[in-house]
């Protein structure tokens, strides 16, 4: 499953530049033009549960008691993927997942742009 996860998103991942364009979704809206000028995009973590072996489960087990991953996902305005970073605990904080992504996993955020987080 993971083999084929990674092939997916090399093939439907694409990472934002600096000189990427904030979306005509915004830029045409008067209503969001004004707020969102230099947004490329959203992020955020999500849980998603697992089956894991009986030793390891402690550490996977989220806030709400279910064993899960915490993956980080990250948009575009047009819906598509540029960034996805799974198989950290389900006790991991999103903070500490998006920390993990920009030190150490080739997540970036082109210079004068920003995501927006929930």
């Amino acid at each position: 499953m993971i083999d084929a996860l990674l092939i997916l998103y090399r093939f439907n991942c694409k990472r934002p530049s600096f000189d990427t364009p904030t979306s005509t979704r915004i830029i045409d809206n008067p209503n969001f033009a004004l707020y969102f000028e230099d947004c490329i995009g959203a992020l955020d973590g999500t849980h998603v549960e697992m089956h894991i072996p009986l030793e390891i489960q402690p550490r996977y087990r989220n806030r709400k008691g279910t064993i899960s991953q915490n993956i980080l996902a990250v948009c575009d305005f047009d819906m598509i993927f540029v960034y996805v970073l799974a198989g950290w605990e389900g006790s991991a904080h999103d903070s500490r997942v998006l920390a993990d992504a920009i030190s150490s996993k080739g997540f970036k955020t082109p210079v004068g742009k920003y995501w927006l987080g929930k």
